[in-house]
């Protein structure tokens, strides 16, 4: 491992460097992955070890707009893609990466093919650690790990495909075969991992969970249309409105943060600008303190996560989901984002 220094944190994590994809291939030699669900990870995650080299299967349910879509990424059925349950028979290593939701409902299929010895992978903590609303408690006599890019699937496979990766965060909840630590890095950089660093199932679930309903995407969401509606309500169009709301931001300001840190962006912009995010930083801060809290709180107790399975479980979510979508796409903001985008040079037709 590389030992990192966060400022008086020092931790340790695993590059491609010390841990090669030669290495990763070697480990991973004899095993058969198969990859359960092809909705948000699998589709990137399988590619990936696919184009790796690794041998990988998908299981998906016949008949689902997702079999199809698989279907169109060139796995073969009866070849290469299964049915879940014919998937999760035939491999040794099993990535869980349906749904939160669908892996609560798929548990008690998957049990009695969980067989002594196999591995089983999961991309986010959450059935692990909320077991007791799950039921997701796995036989003693398997590994139990975790890999858990921090992207989108869609990422995961652009970056991939780029040759940048993306970085993620790995465990080990169960170790039986004592080879559980190597199996998990070997499976982190065979999916693009750009590096990996450590966690644990509930951490990665208390963080990702905080992480999505805060400002990655929640908070980003609220804060962009409080002010895009007061710069409207101001007068203001709702070209300018969305350009200094969100085009600024995306097309700018977040790729200098990116680029060398949020100090980095701040030294070049304007001194006006840099005066008044100064003096604003603080008031922000101190108004949404109690709200991250309160979050973390409900993360942790559990009512997030009973939130989703209640929700999520129910046979017209995704048709209710589509609605709160379609709410969104139609609102002024992001109407004027799709216009917006289409005035970019990129997109100008010559």
């Amino acid at each position: 491992m590389t030992k990192i220094k966060f400022g008086t944190v020092v931790e340790d994590v695993i590059t491609r460097e010390e841990f090669p994809l030669t290495k990763a291939k070697k480990i991973l030699n004899k095993e058969i992955v198969a990859v359960l669900g092809y909705g948000v990870q699998g589709p990137g995650q399988s590619l990936n070890l696919k184009d790796n080299g690794i041998k990988v299967i998908v299981g998906q349910r016949k008949n689902s707009p997702s079999f199809e879509k698989a279907k169109k990424d060139g796995w073969i059925p009866g070849k290469t893609l299964f049915d879940l349950e014919e998937a999760a028979q035939k491999a040794t290593i099993i990535m869980y990466l349906l749904s939160d939701a669908g892996q609560k409902a798929f548990w008690p299929s998957l049990i009695p093919l969980l067989t002594r010895g196999k591995t089983l992978y999961f991309s986010h903590g959450f059935g692990i650690t909320y077991r007791k609303l799950t039921g997701i408690i796995p036989p003693y006599d398997i590994d139990v790990i975790l890999i858990a890019p921090k992207g989108s699937g869609l990422s995961v496979r652009r970056n991939f495909l780029d040759g940048s990766g993306i970085n993620a965060s790995f465990a080990v909840y169960q170790d039986y075969s004592g080879k559980a630590q190597e199996k998990v890095m070997a499976l982190g950089m065979a999916v693009g991992s750009g590096f990996l660093f450590p966690t644990t199932f509930e951490k990665e679930v208390f963080s990702d969970l905080t992480g999505e309903r805060g400002v990655l995407v929640g908070a980003l969401t609220g804060i962009m249309e409080a002010q895009y509606e007061t710069l409207r309500l101001h007068g203001h169009t709702p070209s300018e409105a969305f350009n200094e709301t969100v085009e600024e931001l995306t097309q700018s300001l977040i790729k200098l943060v990116a680029e060398k840190g949020m100090d980095w962006m701040y030294a070049n912009i304007s001194s006006t600008a840099q005066r008044g995010a100064l003096d604003w930083k603080g008031v922000f801060k101190k108004a949404v303190l109690p709200v991250f809290t309160k979050l973390y709180k409900r993360v942790a107790d559990g009512t997030e996560a009973k939130i989703v399975l209640t929700k999520n479980s129910k046979k017209d979510y995704r048709a209710k989901l589509d609605q709160e979508l379609k709410i969104m796409h139609d609102s002024e903001m992001w109407q004027a984002g799709s216009q917006v985008r289409k005035l970019r040079p990129e997109n100008w037709k010559r």
